[in-house]
């Protein structure tokens, strides 16, 4: 009784979609793209900065095809596929910080008028899909990670994808786009690989929506593919898994944040899981909002997993709840006798959305600043070149903050690496092969003057006998000098003897710091 039930819902939403004008499906679907495209590319290049991360694509996309192949050998294979596309890219256009992060914005967009018409589909009400659709841009999550140099909202498009495919696979089969919704995860799941939860939301709603048998069965088939596909990577990764050693459990403000948007979503789901609203919104988009977190964040009694940036796909479910959710609450809001004047109505409307803009504005434009990132690589590697003179030692403690000097090579010219033994991109890896501790200690005795890159204080500190050494022989050996702290690290002139003259302090300016394309 259910599933006929179901399955005459979903025939009414087919014939009231064919009802509506094309405008109104039009509309849908573009105006959120035309706001996730002004939102991307505005500050896109966030004061020409970038932050560790982003470095190393950009880094690593420049490297050659046989120098990425052998670095996915031994670190980043989860990224690999993102890595080559990059390469690509930047073989095609050399535009710096606007190639970097183009992707992200263009993704983002396409995923903001997915969501738009995946909303549509659902609820046949052409205003439930603009709402989800524009919630969907306007999220903070998504406007940061829009501009970000990474993957992770090329993995929300193909989710998105491979959702609006799963949508119209419920309403009528076909063995081609099947297909497709088993390539979209797929390509999402080799481009980060906990895109593969979203086949874990996407079986809990196919278990809600109870379609025919051959329904289940052509999901059973695409899992089985995306799982066969994925396996050769994923034997891989896990042979990389120290490189996830750094992820640790949720902040106490994290947590209020996980709870803060689990809870909305909920009471989102049990508003339109009443008679008369919108419950096949509820199957689809409350597993997608929640099941990846939840999934993650259980997992950290094996091991550590959750990253808010690994299921940014996540927010695809929280704003097609909250759209649709908003659409409902207008339509109930309009039967009340306040609310019938046409004026009174428009003027709550945008009553409302000036609140929201106004209480939004901060944070969107904090979003847009080198400070909201962990640290500002263009910002320490101009320090650096303030701080240097030519024939000076430098040293990365620890070493993986070597990433900082890769895509601003030319602020490091005249200085030695004191501790490399290997080039990353000759070693295949991320940040070189280093010397052995009794190596490291004899080059830093022919040391007169030194820069040291390091972690923020307060920062746990690497035990490994390098980093050890390191410590040891500054700590005995040099005077500090100068220590000036930045975003995310600090820079430290050392000195065997005599101090060189204070350096006035001077704040980089970052607007004319050279775009990593400048320095190639």
């Amino acid at each position: 009784m259910a599933a006929a039930t179901a399955t005459a819902s979903r025939a009414e939403s087919r014939a009231a979609l064919g009802r509506y004008p094309r405008t109104g499906r039009l509309v849908s679907c573009f105006a959120p793209v035309a706001l996730s495209l002004a939102l991307g590319l505005w500050g896109i290049t966030r004061e020409g900065t970038m932050w560790r991360d982003e470095s190393v694509t950009y880094q690593v996309a420049h490297r050659s095809l046989s120098e990425t192949v052998a670095l996915l050998h031994h670190a980043d294979a989860v990224h690999g596929l993102y890595y080559l596309f990059m390469h690509g890219l930047f073989a095609v256009w050399e535009g710096g910080l606007i190639t970097l992060r183009l992707p992200s914005v263009l993704a983002t967009a396409l995923t903001a008028g997915l969501v738009g018409i995946t909303a549509l589909r659902l609820t046949a009400r052409p205003v439930a899909g603009l709402l989800s659709g524009l919630v969907f841009a306007v999220t903070p999550e998504v406007q940061m990670y829009a501009q970000e140099g990474r993957s992770y909202a090329m993995v929300c498009a193909l989710v998105a994808v491979a959702t609006y495919l799963f949508v119209t696979l419920m309403q009528r089969t076909s063995k081609a786009r099947w297909c497709c919704y088993a390539l979209a995860v797929l390509t999402a799941s080799l481009l980060h690989e906990f895109a593969l939860l979203a086949l874990l939301a996407h079986g809990i709603t196919l278990y809600r929506f109870r379609p025919p048998a051959r329904i289940r069965r052509h999901f059973a088939v695409s899992v089985a593919g995306v799982l066969i596909g994925l396996l050769p990577l994923a034997v891989l990764s896990m042979s990389q898994s120290s490189q996830v050693s750094w992820i640790g459990g949720p902040t106490l403000r994290e947590w209020f944040e996980i709870a803060g948007v689990a809870l909305a979503a909920s009471a989102c789901a049990a508003y339109l899981s009443r008679p008369g609203r919108q419950a096949d919104v509820t199957r689809l988009a409350f597993p997608l909002a929640i099941v990846p977190s939840a999934t993650l964040l259980l997992a950290a009694v094996h091991e550590p997993m959750y990253v808010d940036r690994y299921v940014l796909y996540t927010n695809i479910g929280w704003a097609l709840l909250v759209g649709t959710t908003v659409t409902c609450l207008t339509d109930d809001a309009g039967k009340t006798a306040l609310l019938q004047n046409r004026k009174i109505r428009v003027s709550a409307a945008v009553g409302v959305v000036a609140a929201l803009v106004t209480a939004m504005l901060p944070v969107t434009l904090q979003m847009r600043t080198p400070d909201s990132r962990k640290d500002d690589v263009t910002a320490i590697s101009t320090e650096v070149e303030r701080l240097s003179d030519v024939g000076d030692a430098v040293l990365f403690a620890p070493a993986r903050r070597r990433e900082w000097m890769l895509s601003y090579p030319h602020q490091f010219t005249g200085l030695t690496d004191v501790a490399l033994k290997d080039e990353p991109a000759t070693s295949g890896t991320l940040q070189g092969v280093e010397l052995a501790p009794g190596d490291i200690r004899e080059r830093l005795a022919h040391v007169d003057r030194i820069i040291v890159l390091s972690d923020p204080k307060g920062q746990p500190v690497d035990s490994n006998a390098e980093e050890t050494v390191k410590r040891e022989v500054l700590d005995r050996d040099f005077a500090e000098c100068r220590r000036v702290e930045l975003k995310g690290g600090q820079v430290t002139l050392y000195a065997r003897s005599a101090c060189p003259p204070v350096i006035p302090d001077a704040m980089p300016d970052h607007g004319n710091t050279p775009s990593p394309a400048a320095t190639d």
